[in-house]
């Protein structure tokens, strides 16, 4: 009996099927039938009830499944122990941060071929408490946070793109003015989800002494680009980064002319952390990636994305 044998076993018994079993193995059916056939002999009792329809586990297949995957849990543990460990960084972030956060990564793979650096998405409470546990090393957000323990750093500016329909009555101009837009209602998730967006879109209404029209709120299971295709006096907003690569049929996008609306991108890390030169070189690769401010902007303060 050896490993092998035992892989072959489980698949068959997880997928009641030989062929199946074997597409999941990368062999041939004759080949996994085969040693199916020999770990029977070894044993000296059939697993498999086979038939032309069917294939089952026998009273003492069902008896061998949980010691065969214990087996093979040990095998791996084993590999796993007997590997030197690797270096690594771990960066939180949602999706929205994916191609800039891929690009810096491959910089530092490029750099240190032996740091693993991992991305996992999260969402901005479980991004801040990943760092604050120490789960990750690394949060990246949109706004700043104000939390003992922890420390922001900023690592660029991002706009927000104005999208309405081409059929709006602003479409014809490549820059729109904010006292433009207060005559028409503006689609945003609800404020609960999207704090941020809420909150610098309101500021900057503010500061040219108007108040945005708000529409009703974007359903959770719809965009804000289909709800400005089918609402063409309305208005959204989209971070520059993700209008990038956005599908622009029916839709046209504005650059706001004041560059009222903009928010902080910044890297979350605790308080008191010295960074390896590894995670400098992705912290200066991140902020190189992010759109830069072209004058200085107010920080934005409260919940982020």
């Amino acid at each position: 009996m050896d490993f092998r044998q035992l892989r072959y076993f489980l698949a068959v018994g997880e997928e009641s099927s030989f062929s199946r079993a074997a597409q999941r193995c990368f062999i041939s059916q004759s080949a996994i039938s085969h040693q199916i056939a020999k770990l029977e002999h070894e044993l000296g009792t059939s697993l498999f009830d086979r038939s032309t329809r069917s294939v089952k586990l026998t009273a003492a297949g069902l008896r061998l499944m949980p010691i065969a995957s214990e087996v093979l849990g040990l095998e791996a543990r084993a590999f796993e122990v007997a590997t030197e460990p690797r270096d690594s960084i771990r960066i939180t972030a949602n999706m929205s941060f994916a191609t800039q956060s891929l690009d810096a990564i491959s910089q530092v793979r490029e750099r240190y071929p032996h740091i693993d650096v991992e991305f996992v998405i999260k969402d901005f409470t479980d991004r801040v408490n990943a760092v604050a546990s120490g789960e990750a090393d690394l949060a990246l957000i949109r706004g700043e946070v104000d939390r003992p323990g922890l420390e922001t750093m900023r690592l660029g500016i991002e706009d927000l793109v104005v999208v309405t329909s081409s059929q709006h009555p602003l479409s014809a101009f490549s820059t729109v003015d904010l006292g433009e837009l207060a005559h028409y209602p503006l689609l945003l998730p609800p404020r609960s989800s999207q704090v941020l967006l809420h909150r610098v879109i309101e500021d900057a209404f503010v500061e040219v002494g108007r108040r945005a029209r708000f529409g009703p709120s974007i359903a959770s299971d719809h965009t804000a680009t289909l709800e400005v295709l089918t609402n063409p006096r309305a208005w959204t907003v989209l971070y520059a980064s993700t209008a990038a690569e956005t599908p622009s049929k029916g839709l046209k996008f504005m650059r706001e002319k004041r560059h009222l609306l903009r928010v902080p991108v910044c890297g979350v890390v605790r308080t008191g952390t010295v960074p390896t030169p590894e995670l400098e070189f992705l912290v200066q690769a991140l902020a190189h990636s992010i759109v830069p401010a072209t004058d200085n902007a107010p920080p934005v303060r409260g919940s982020g994305s």
